[in-house]
């Protein structure tokens, strides 16, 4: 069966073949998409729309593929907005926050995470994210990590192993990391795509992150990095220096961080929202853009830093606060978190692509960052079929 929805007054397609005539989001005015199955079947003007089974008027609205939201931590029980308090009364976080949540997922059980991840990840939907990568990380433990990685699994492919986030009290770092490297990652492995390090102070440092990123490799996973979110490190040296496709937060960056990320093409994967939970200076992506940087945004959803879902606050946060165009928000929050995933099926509206795509109760893409706030989704398409309504 065929749909083909019409009225659409601006479609984001981020073809990269329409960009001569509708720049870097290669915009289409007046516009159609024919959907067959759970793909894309044809973009272009409405005027030239082929017949299709289904007819469904998008009323003027704009029309943007689905986010990608390539970095959360979904999977997790308790609550920290205690801490969230007391840091917005002036007292600075650290990665030990970490450990209040990893003793409740542990206490929690499967049905509980379950049920959590769920709610979050159908907000998430609700506010126009098509695709999600959800983290492990609040286990911290052989048996923790792997049902972590399992509840995740039943809700995206794109799982990531993050066992070394913290080193657990009173367990030698060491040990720890030949602890992941070991029984956890051969637990962990069959339930993941990814693995992760936080490379930071206060967690693993660059020595112990390769370690943990070479064994990962050598059991099949592709490897991703927190890196100098909290001061500058060698975190996103090591990141383009192993030609990971992504290295996450970027917040304090040198002149040869930058320049190591340009040359090696290594995404810089932005979290706005922790920088607006923290109170810690945002990320410079026009520094990063200007240098021919590829720049991705993603939520960072978690209980401690950053507790939101919302991709529209972190591309209206990146307009604002980190000096990019909405169009290259936009772009960063969809077809460049696709890529930060190693992915070309999403974040894209054209022929053959996933037909994951959101219509905005606005008549530009420019609105998700000119009504900050405001709940524009007034649908959501994913695999071809709604799946929110308004």
């Amino acid at each position: 069966m065929t749909t083909v929805i019409t009225g659409i007054g601006e479609l984001v397609t981020n073809d990269p073949a329409r960009a001569e005539q509708g720049g870097l989001l290669g915009l289409v005015h007046d516009a159609a998409v024919v959907v067959e199955g759970s793909r894309v079947a044809w973009v272009g003007p409405a005027a030239e729309a082929p017949a299709a089974d289904v007819h469904v008027d998008a009323g003027g609205r704009a029309v943007i593929p689905g986010f990608v939201d390539s970095h959360s931590h979904l999977v997790f029980a308790g609550d920290r907005s205690g801490e969230f308090e007391a840091r917005m009364t002036g007292e600075p976080y650290s990665a030990g926050g970490i450990r209040t949540t990893v003793a409740a997922t542990r206490a929690a059980s499967d049905e509980q995470l379950t049920s959590h991840v769920a709610r979050l990840v159908a907000e998430m939907r609700g506010q126009g994210t098509t695709t999600v990568e959800i983290k492990s990380g609040y286990g911290l433990s052989v048996h923790d990590e792997a049902r972590g990685l399992a509840v995740a699994r039943q809700f995206t492919d794109e799982t990531t192993f993050l066992g070394a986030h913290v080193v657990p009290a009173d367990t030698a770092p060491e040990d720890y990391v030949a602890l992941v490297t070991g029984p956890m990652l051969t637990a962990a492995a069959p339930h993941a795509r990814w693995i992760d390090v936080f490379c930071e102070d206060g967690a693993f440092d660059v020595d112990q992150a390769r370690a943990i990123l070479q064994a990962g490799t050598d059991s099949g996973l592709r490897g991703r990095l927190h890196a100098n979110q909290l001061t500058y490190g060698g975190g996103v040296r090591l990141a383009c220096e192993l030609g990971l496709v992504a290295v996450d937060h970027c917040t304090f960056l040198s002149d040869a961080d930058v320049d190591a990320l340009a040359s090696s093409g290594t995404i810089a994967t932005l979290l706005p929202g922790v920088e607006f939970s923290t109170r810690q200076p945002y990320p410079d992506a026009r520094r990063l853009l200007d240098a021919g940087v590829r720049v991705a945004l993603a939520s960072d959803c978690n209980p401690g830093s950053c507790f939101t879902s919302s991709m529209a606050l972190c591309i209206a946060l990146a307009v604002r606060d980190m000096r990019m165009s909405p169009a290259e928000a936009l772009h960063a929050a969809t077809a460049t978190g696709a890529a930060a995933l190693g992915r070309d099926d999403v974040g894209v509206l054209a022929p053959g692509k996933a037909a994951d795509l959101v219509l905005l109760d606005a008549p530009s893409h420019v609105h998700l960052a000119y009504r900050p706030g405001v709940p524009l989704v007034a649908g959501v398409w994913q695999a071809g079929r709604p799946v929110v309504a308004r």
